[in-house]
């Protein structure tokens, strides 16, 4: 796995550059950011995922109702509200700066009118580098990840990438995949534009 770190590297155009490349950022307990780049890379493929059968059955009972980049930056901030947290106040603060941008976006969950869920993520053309998720709710953060997949589809994304693999993602089909081979998904992503 390569590391480096640098604040210069949390500038816009950095920091774009640096996940078109497949890297992505996390701060360690000191609050430095550091940019990783593991060998072996997790996704969610959008033409082979899986929503586990129960859960399926499940989602027309839920309560909840979805929005799309209506609360960017209060998801963030609900990612962040957990010890310890690799979204320090810097990334954070470039996360902001990416927003203005319109390089990041979010799946909102609401129950009740109260946000009790949601996902963001970069986008850089036909590619979705998801970043975190928050769950208020039982089955919230699932709800959510299943109306993003359907989202990217629905909008011709080519890769969604998960970084690294958790039992939560396995449910929906995640799979490890060589640099190679993910090199190769990022170059198709990177033919098309996708507006989320």
């Amino acid at each position: 796995m390569s590391e480096y770190s640098s604040d210069d590297f949390l500038q816009p155009e950095i920091m774009l550059r640096l996940y078109a490349n497949g890297a992505f950022p996390m701060a360690d307990d000191s609050g430095s950011v550091n940019w990783y780049l593991p060998d072996i890379r997790t996704i969610i493929p959008l033409d082979n995922y899986n929503v586990p059968r129960s859960f399926n059955k499940l989602m027309p009972s839920l309560p909840f109702t979805e929005t799309y980049d209506k609360e960017v930056l209060t998801v963030i901030d609900k990612c962040s509200e957990r010890e310890p947290t690799w979204i320090s106040p810097k990334l954070k603060a470039a996360y902001k700066r990416l927003y203005k941008r319109k390089h990041v976006h979010s799946v909102e969950v609401w129950q009740d009118d109260k946000l009790v869920g949601g996902l963001y993520g970069i986008t850089f053309r036909g590619a979705f580098f998801g970043e975190s998720m928050f769950s208020r709710a039982s089955q919230a953060s699932k709800f959510a990840l299943v109306k993003l997949i359907e989202h990217l589809n629905n909008k011709d994304y080519v890769l969604l990438d998960v970084q690294y693999m958790t039992d939560h993602l396995k449910m929906f089909g995640a799979v490890e995949i060589p640099m190679q081979q993910y090199t190769n998904l990022l170059h198709k992503a990177y033919e098309i534009n996708c507006e989320y």
